[in-house]
């Protein structure tokens, strides 16, 4: 079924509330839209075992998506559930190596070492300089004619699902779906910089179907998913003519030799790919040209996507116009 106003509320952070001692803590936020008021949920503990949350902060997030997000009026806004748009999706949106989120509790003594301090610290940082937006990817619930239960404002509205809306079992399962899922992103306008904080259940499954978003019958742990090959550079703007002259490196971790027969590199499209035939020596790198038949590179932004011979994603980059802009330089990922 998936979320059914699968939502984007965009606005001024100015104010929230910690919660930490009830059965289903969230992390509370105030925002203003040119006078609207609205709530954002963020879970900080799962109801299913085990509770911890897992998460990724992106100190510096580029994607695609940041320049279309730039673009669109402040206020909560309906979003399609498709790709090569603003929609998110941990799997296949690239917008981090999901292998790389790590746990951490809703509430511990001390400072600075629970999901709480971190919600707090990106929030307090929000407050005090002059002109960040904060967007919120979930799902909007009902409006209701009382007053927030939190912070007093009427009409009640705002934004809850603020993680991973896939990979979903049991009573969660119809929630689940693709290019759905929640997240935060901050703006800090005075220094140009992106955030994004992104958050998911130790429950959910991290390869899910491509249709449904349910988790996969087998839940794979090998070489095909356990980042051992690694998209470490793209040359997607070369001089001149870009076609025929683009080129991704690839770069194999590990220790042992891995043949890539079949497997296949993707662009932001997903419609067109070339099919690998290498074998890639343990730290060995290699450079693949890209013909111009086979697949092209964006230069507003893209996305590049590796996949095993099974369909399995083994590593996703992705990229933005600005990071490009130089002729023939090499992009690093």
């Amino acid at each position: 079924m998936g979320l059914k106003h699968y939502s984007l509320l965009k606005g001024t952070l100015i104010d929230y509330q910690e919660e930490r001692d009830n059965d289903t803590p969230h992390f509370q936020v105030k925002v203003d839209e040119n006078g609207n008021l609205y709530r954002i949920a963020v879970n900080v503990l799962s109801a299913a075992q085990p509770s911890e949350l897992k998460y990724i902060v992106i100190s510096d997030f580029s994607h695609t998506m940041t320049d279309e997000l730039s673009k669109l009026e402040h206020g909560l806004h309906s979003v399609k559930s498709e790709k090569n748009g603003i929609a998110l999706d941990y799997i296949r949106g690239n917008l981090f190596d999901i292998n790389s989120m790590k746990l951490i509790p809703h509430t511990q003594t001390g400072p600075d070492n629970d999901l709480n301090d971190l919600l707090k610290m990106y929030s307090d940082r929000a407050k005090k300089q002059n002109g960040p937006i904060i967007y919120a990817f979930g799902e909007k619930w009902p409006t209701s004619n009382r007053p927030d239960r939190y912070f007093g404002f009427s009409p009640g509205q705002g934004i809850h699902d603020i993680h991973m809306n896939q990979g979903n079992s049991g009573r969660w399962k119809n929630d689940n779906g693709v290019y759905q899922d929640g997240g935060l992103l901050f703006y800090f306008p005075e220094n140009k910089q992106w955030i994004g904080i992104f958050l998911a259940f130790q429950s959910q499954a991290i390869h899910t179907d491509d249709k449904t978003g349910h988790p996969l019958d087998t839940q794979p742990d090998d070489i095909h998913t356990t980042g051992k090959i690694r998209i470490v550079a793209a040359l997607v703007n070369p001089k001149g003519d870009d076609y025929g002259k683009e080129t991704v490196t690839l770069l194999n971790v590990s220790n042992d030799d891995i043949d890539l027969k079949d497997w296949k590199l993707l662009n932001h499209r997903k419609d067109s790919k070339i099919l690998l035939t290498q074998t890639l020596a343990a730290g060995d790198s290699l450079k693949i040209e890209l013909t111009g038949q086979d697949i092209q590179l964006g230069n507003k932004g893209g996305q590049i996507t590796l996949l095993t011979p099974q369909g399995l994603k083994a590593d996703g980059v992705s990229y933005s116009r600005s990071q490009i802009r130089r002729q023939g330089w090499t992009l690093i990922f």
